[in-house]
């Protein structure tokens, strides 16, 4: 099971990235002004900058996921009736986020608000790392902008969150966080096509659709269970 979360999480990571493209623009934007004058015209020597990010961003996912897998796992030992309450919970944050990728309800957004508080005291940590002096200077930058507040990231969390195994929610993180990889790249390297395919209007509803049935399906095979 947790091999089929980890393509599915993949999956999932990949259809929002355009949610990656609309939230993390400025981000990418920034850290590409603060990579040295003379790497940022090449993307020869601009490209493990940006890799050595991606790395540092998916990194505290795996930690995030393994945190929380252990959390719950500590707790559904005690009671099934938690893990289960997981899944539900898993699920229904999926359908959220389908339905926020597709631009039919936002209700999502005032989840990421959760996350504002603590991002307040997190967010200077990363300004010690910039300007960057070399590719590796990048990877704790990374680490940190990691825990930006973002819906997407939480629903996958929540996912996480209900595998109630460390390793399990690290191995589901880090198929979301690679999925996410090729739009962040993207906006690294200012590919057009890939971000014109992942904001195209029916992309984003398949994607979405997708999203909201693996999530309906979450929800009712543990439905069944109870």
């Amino acid at each position: 099971m947790a091999g089929y979360d980890f393509w599915a999480a993949l999956m999932v990571g990949f259809l929002g990235g355009g949610h990656c493209l609309s939230m993390c623009g400025g981000i990418v934007g920034a850290f590409s002004a603060n990579i040295p004058i003379h790497h940022r015209a090449s993307l020869r020597f601009k490209l493990p900058y940006l890799l050595s990010y991606n790395l540092g961003r998916i990194l505290s996912y795996c930690i995030a996921g393994a945190l929380i897998g252990f959390s719950v796992q500590f707790f559904a030992v005690k009671s099934h009736i938690v893990l289960q309450l997981m899944h539900l919970v898993a699920g229904t944050m999926l359908v959220l986020l389908g339905l926020y990728i597709g631009r039919w309800f936002n209700g999502i957004t005032k989840i990421e608000r959760i996350g504002q508080f603590g991002w307040r005291f997190i967010s200077p940590l990363a300004k010690r790392f910039i300007p960057f002096k070399h590719p590796l200077t990048a990877l704790p930058f990374g680490l940190i902008w990691g825990w930006l507040p973002c819906g997407l990231v939480y629903s996958t969390l929540t996912w996480a969150a209900a595998s109630a195994s460390p390793s399990a929610g690290a191995l589901i993180m880090l198929g979301f966080g690679l999925g996410t990889l090729p739009a962040m790249l993207a906006m690294g390297v200012f590919s057009q096509q890939l971000a014109s395919l992942l904001n195209h209007k029916l992309f984003r509803s398949i994607a979405a659709l997708v999203i909201i049935l693996y999530g309906l399906n979450m929800i009712f095979s543990t439905a069944l269970l109870i």
